[in-house]
């Protein structure tokens, strides 16, 4: 797939930590509760760490104790893709950034969470950074 953002896997690794690449481009998953964004509830925008694209918005942002932050809703349907994803002996959906292509976590529906769309958005911290509102 061609995003707006491309990258050669080498540039990719200079300018991402070795944990942001593991994730971002390497579909992998932080330890819950260790996520720097799990519980916090700053008002601001949440970002793609790997491109800087808007991905999120606090205000959709809830606590869901799953151990990563969660969000019902992106702050636009074009900023992120959802892939079917079959590893790990299940069927789930990935999310990734539309802008470039980094993972981003899953996105889970019919939890029972009493949110507008039934939709948890379950997001690696270290796929994000957060723009505190001023």
């Amino acid at each position: 797939m061609s995003y707006e953002v491309n990258k050669t896997d080498e540039q990719w690794r200079t300018e991402l930590s070795p944990e942001e690449y593991a994730v971002l481009r390497k579909a992998g998953t932080e330890r819950p509760f260790t996520g720097e964004y799990t519980d916090v509830t700053t008002e601001g925008v949440y970002a793609c760490r790997a491109c800087g694209a808007e991905l999120f918005r606090s205000d959709t942002k809830f606590e869901s104790h799953c151990g990563w932050p969660s969000f019902y809703d992106p702050a636009d349907t074009d900023a992120v893709e959802l892939i079917e994803d079959r590893s790990m002996g299940m069927v789930r959906v990935e999310v990734r950034c539309a802008r470039c292509g980094s993972h981003l976590g899953h996105v889970f529906e019919g939890e029972g969470y009493g949110t507008p769309t039934d939709q948890r958005y379950c997001i690696n911290s270290i796929s994000l950074k957060l723009a505190p509102k001023e």
